[in-house]
């Protein structure tokens, strides 16, 4: 008989990202210390594998002005997590850092010490950006360019490992290193936690940012939540750790995903529904497709039909700051979507919500526990990282309806079984020396750490 998989999750907390809804009555603040509180003790009563922060370093803009579904308010993510560890015992805290405009050494610092400051719950979603706008906030500006930053990115994470694993018994030994980005002399200031090194997230997409997953990472923030797309990325990227001495349980899966749930399923069609409007305001769908048509067009109504494709300008400047791009030939864009919205009889906004719509989970929490269970029982993934779209009581509904569910398919724990974001997440061990303490507590968990990398 085939083992039943155990199903992973981890909680998006809703501020910096176009899911959340912050004209929903029950939205609250995205920078009150209330309400990172409330979601990370109901993300650990859910038995969650961690709580997971995205990074904001700058207000987007759109044609010169805060884009409509951004905030302002972006509190530093390692400091928020060092104020959680203080009112949890087991949930892990994921920060997504950037490696394109920071430094290693001071960030393997940061990390480390939320490491020994949590009990070995630290985790780091990697991430890189060859934005120009973004860099502006920082003295090397955007100067990297989209081939680089996965290379530096490589070594940025290089140079960490060798500072998480620079000690010989209980001292730290002097780390050298040499490469196309960073020069390095120094020593370890802060000794190996519980888990050995933080665990390690990357949510790079492309073949470089999945080579980098496959050679370094622990685990992947996706984005193929469907069950075939997510076996294809599952196969290929999972295919390419055994060149690097992985097994496939070293690397974790975890698609980001938003739900509704509802008490029938036409109720939670319905609340989908709502939440996809919200998140398309008629100002985001102006910018959505002005951002094509390279100009201003607020002089057209939202719920009315597309501008004609001859008012596309091709060699406009950027209007979207901040924020991804992915429409290289726009007027052959623009013509698509016309067509298209002719076709269907579709507003602009129509359109939008059409266009931006990803794959969540929907129905009963039946129905749900049932997808998520299907998902990773047939290698879709290794379990999902959840995206609620209201701050900071989005998830409450799920861990009251839909865990429950899981546990009784056996797919889920129905307490912690360990302490570490490496236990939650069945992850080796790294084997970095631990130094020896004099504190009693300390020393029993020194002890307890060298017996389960001895076991394998």
């Amino acid at each position: 008989m085939t083992p039943i998989r155990t199903v992973h999750l981890g909680a998006h907390f809703p501020g910096v990202n176009n899911a959340t809804i912050w004209t929903d009555p029950q939205a609250g603040s995205q920078i009150d210390i209330e309400s990172f509180r409330h979601f990370a003790r109901t993300a650990e009563a859910g038995r969650f594998d961690f709580l997971f922060l995205a990074e904001g370093l700058r207000v987007r803009e759109h044609n010169g002005r805060i884009h409509d579904l951004d905030v302002v308010g972006r509190p530093d993510s390692l400091t928020v997590l060092a104020a959680l560890a203080a009112v949890t015992d087991r949930l892990g805290l994921v920060a997504t850092l950037n490696s394109t405009f920071n430094e290693p050494v001071e960030l393997a610092r940061q990390l480390a010490t939320l490491d020994a400051l949590s009990g070995g719950r630290a985790g780091w979603n990697l991430v890189t950006s060859s934005d120009a706008f973004t860099g502006e906030n920082f003295r090397r500006g955007g100067f990297l360019d989209k081939a680089d930053r996965y290379t530096r990115a490589d070594e940025f994470l290089a140079v960490c490992r060798e500072f998480w694993g620079g000690w010989d018994g209980p001292l730290p030994r002097r780390i050298e290193h040499q490469g196309p980005f960073f020069t390095v002399r120094g020593r370890p200031t802060v000794p190996p936690g519980m888990q050995g090194r933080p665990v390690v997230l990357q949510a790079g997409d492309s073949s470089e940012g999945r080579e980098l997953a496959a050679s370094s990472a622990d685990g992947i923030f996706a984005m193929h939540g469907t069950l075939r797309a997510g076996q294809e990325f599952y196969a290929d990227v999972k295919g390419r750790l055994a060149k690097y001495g992985r097994n496939e349980d070293d690397l974790k899966i975890l698609p980001g995903i938003g739900f509704a749930l509802g008490d029938t399923e036409d109720e939670a069609q319905e609340r989908y529904r709502y939440q996809r409007w919200a998140q398309i305001s008629p100002p985001t769908a102006l910018q959505y497709i002005e951002a094509v048509w390279g100009r201003d067009l607020s002089d057209f109504d939202p719920d009315g039909p597309l501008p004609p494709a001859d008012l596309v300008v091709q060699d406009a400047p950027e209007l979207a700051l901040g924020r991804a791009g992915t429409h290289r030939d726009n007027r052959g864009t623009a013509e698509q979507w016309i067509e298209r919205s002719e076709a269907t009889g579709w507003s602009i906004r129509e359109l939008v919500v059409e266009l931006t719509t990803r794959h969540a989970l929907v129905g009963t929490p039946a129905t749900v526990a049932e997808q998520i269970h299907t998902f990773v029982q047939e290698r879709g993934g290794d379990g999902y990282i959840l995206v609620p779209s209201v701050t900071p009581g989005g998830l409450d509904e799920f861990v009251d309806t839909v865990i429950p569910l899981l546990v009784e398919r056996g797919s889920y724990p129905a307490e912690y079984v360990g302490t570490t974001l490496r236990d939650h997440l069945e992850l080796p061990i790294p084997t970095v020396p631990i130094p020896p303490a004099t504190d009693p507590a300390r020393s029993a968990a020194v002890d307890r750490a060298a017996v389960v990398r001895s076991l394998g």
